[in-house]
C-alpha cells in the first residue's frame, strides 16, 4: 500500500476504480480482451498491487487487487471502435508505470478520455466510408463508372447503419436495413444508367460495414487463450456478416 499512499490514493477501492475505468474505456473502444487485462494488471502493479486479478469478457469486467479484497464488476452495455481512446489509455498506463503520473492524475486523465467525444465527427466518418466504398469497388475490378455511384451508395449505407444503431439497440436490424438500402440504391443506380455492374457496386459499398476489427480481435483472443471472448466476438462477427448478406440477398431475390 506504500506506493498507493504516495500516489494520494488512500483506499484500495479507489485503485480498483481507476483500473476498472481504464478497462472499461478500452473494452468499449474495441480493444482486445488480453490487452484490457494486461493494461489493468500493469496499472495495479504500478499502484502497489502486483498480484491483481482480472477477468474480462466482451460484456463484463471483473477485477480485484488481491484474494482478500472483494471483486468489483462492471457491465459493458455498448461497444464501438475508437482506437484513439485505446491508444490514450495505453499511454496513461505506460506513464503511470514509469512514475511519470500519480494515481490522481491518471484518474483525472482517464475521466477526460472517457468523457471525450468520438475522435472523428459523423460527417467525416460518412465521407471516409464513401471513399472506402469507391476504392474497394475499383479494387474488385469495377470501373470508374461503378466507383462513382459507389460513393453515394456506401455513404447512404454507412449513414443508415450509424443512425439505426442509435435508434434501435438490435444490431442485426441496423445492419440488415443498411445492407438492404445499399442493395436497393445500387440496383436503382444501374437501372438509371449511372453504374454498369451492380455486383461490383454492392461489393465495394458493403465493405465499410464488414466487421473486420471484430474478426481480427476474435482471432487474436483465441490465440491468446481467451476462448469465451474469442468465440463470443466470432459469433458477433458472424451475425453481422449474416445480416449484411441477408439484406443484399433480399434485394437480389426481389429485383
Amino acid at each position: 500500500m506504500d506506493s498507493a499512499s504516495n500516489n494520494s490514493m488512500t483506499s484500495t477501492h479507489d485503485i480498483i476504480d481507476v483500473c476498472l475505468l481504464a478497462g472499461k474505456i478500452m473494452l468499449q473502444s474495441g480493444a482486445e480482451t488480453y490487452r484490457v487485462e494486461d493494461t489493468m494488471s500493469r496499472m495495479a502493479a504500478a499502484l502497489g498491487f502486483p498480484g491483481a486479478h482480472s477477468y474480462v469478457t466482451p460484456t463484463v469486467i471483473m477485477f480485484t487487487t488481491s484474494r482478500l479484497e472483494p471483486v468489483k464488476l462492471f457491465r459493458i452495455a455498448e461497444r464501438t471502435t475508437d482506437l484513439k481512446k485505446v491508444s490514450e489509455v495505453n499511454d496513461i498506463s505506460r506513464r503511470l508505470s514509469e512514475r511519470q503520473l500519480t494515481a490522481a492524475e491518471a484518474r483525472k486523465r482517464l475521466g477526460e478520455v472517457d468523457d471525450a467525444a468520438h475522435a472523428y465527427p459523423a460527417w467525416l466518418q460518412i465521407a471516409a466510408a464513401a471513399l472506402t466504398g469507391a476504392c474497394f469497388t475499383i479494387m474488385f475490378k469495377g470501373s470508374i463508372w461503378d466507383a462513382l455511384p459507389a460513393l453515394l451508395v456506401s455513404a447512404l449505407g454507412f449513414a443508415a447503419a450509424t443512425y439505426l444503431h442509435r435508434l434501435v439497440q438490435v444490431r442485426f436490424f441496423a445492419e440488415f436495413s443498411a445492407s438492404f438500402l445499399i442493395g436497393l440504391t445500387a440496383f436503382l443506380s444501374v437501372k438509371a444508367g449511372i453504374g454498369q455492374e451492380m455486383d461490383k457496386i454492392i461489393i465495394g459499398s458493403v465493405m465499410p460495414l464488414v466487421p473486420g476489427l471484430l474478426i481480427t480481435n476474435a482471432v487474436r483472443d483465441l490465440m491468446a487463450g481467451h476462448l469465451v471472448s474469442g468465440l463470443s466476438k466470432g459469433a458477433d462477427a458472424f451475425l453481422t456478416a449474416f445480416a449484411i448478406g441477408t439484406g443484399i440477398g433480399l434485394v437480389l431475390s426481389l429485383f
